[in-house]
């Protein structure tokens, strides 16, 4: 609830004073990703508008043992001879092993290699690899085989997208029920803002480097439309106990700019905190989780951001629009 030295006068941070600034910044956000998304859509052989992983359209993932460190310029040969082979679309990642792990093993790098799906049956196209490989590196070994088939593929994608719409239809009856239908819809923009905003970065980062999504990142956009509402209801919240103790003395612009400021420290430090844990996960996690991380670290900003800035800015311009009508 807001003290009553805070009626009238200025707050410390006027954010309703320069709403529209904020949709500005949030469309320059968003635009860039939904750019790529389209024109993903349209390169892409499944037409998907992000670069998809083994985990969503099937394939195998070949990981080889190298005693040697592995330059950027020897992948892309590799991936040329792979192609010349018969491999077809092959994407070859480089895997640094751990010093300590490295020193007892003798294993300096993992050459992950991700083709198409390679049946227990289809000796050759594994053998096509795997000559590749000792050719290029001698003394590799093939240290694991993982394949998902393409109906398995297909299958979790569509239970993916399920879960994405079922969470989002509990949050819209969640919300509704706890405040009112137009703050429950701001929310609902909030978090697809936010979602965009992930999802957008990653159409980017596959279009430029080649980053594929699988399993993982559907957990993280999970988590981040979580957060994003964990955080907006705080607002919300806020706002909504301030109307009833002062809706006859300030204007609701007037309670939601007190409401942000009495909410502000505490969204940055929960989220600086929950960053910082993140970026040491990033940095120091490991190669398979990182661009788990990345999704989760982008959307906890961007969460924060919009809990502050647009969705509270959203329902203060319909709630003046509606006064005026």
């Amino acid at each position: 609830m807001a003290s009553t030295e805070t009626i009238g006068k200025k707050p410390l941070i006027d954010i309703v004073k320069y709403r529209f600034w904020w949709f500005a910044l949030s469309t320059v956000l968003i635009i860039p990703g939904i750019v790529a998304m389209i024109y993903s859509s349209m390169i892409y052989p499944n037409h998907a508008p992000l670069k998809v992983g083994i985990d969503y359209t099937g394939g195998t993932i070949l990981q080889y043992s190298v005693n040697k460190p592995i330059t950027s310029n020897e992948i892309t040969q590799t991936r040329e001879k792979l192609e010349a082979k018969g491999i077809e679309n092959p994407f070859l990642q480089i895997i640094n092993v751990n010093p300590e792990s490295a020193k007892n093993n003798q294993i300096k790098t993992i050459i992950s290699v991700r083709t198409k799906f390679i049946g227990e049956k289809d000796t050759q196209a594994l053998n096509n690899v795997s000559s590749v490989i000792n050719a290029e590196y001698p003394n590799s070994q093939l240290i694991q085989v993982s394949s998902i088939g393409p109906t398995l593929g297909a299958e979790l994608f569509k239970n993916a997208l399920f879960a994405l719409a079922l969470a989002s239809l509990g949050i819209v009856i969640y919300l509704t029920i706890r405040f009112q239908l137009d703050f429950a819809i701001a929310a609902i923009l909030a978090l697809s803002h936010d979602a965009l905003f992930v999802v957008g970065c990653f159409s980017i980062f596959g279009l430029l480097f080649n980053v594929q999504i699988d399993g993982l990142f559907i957990t993280a956009i999970l988590t981040v439309i979580g957060f994003s509402v964990h955080d907006t209801i705080v607002v919300f919240d806020r706002i909504r106990e301030n109307l009833r103790y002062y809706s006859k003395k300030m204007s609701f612009g007037e309670i939601v700019n007190v409401s942000i400021n009495q909410t502000f420290v505490r969204s940055i430090n929960t989220s600086m905190t929950t960053l910082i844990t993140l970026i040491a996960l990033y940095f120091f996690g490991g190669v398979t989780t990182r661009d788990f991380v990345l999704a989760m670290i982008l959307g906890i900003a961007i969460g924060t951001y919009s809990s502050i800035f647009f969705a509270s800015m959203a329902i203060d311009v319909w709630r003046e629009y509606k006064a005026k009508k």
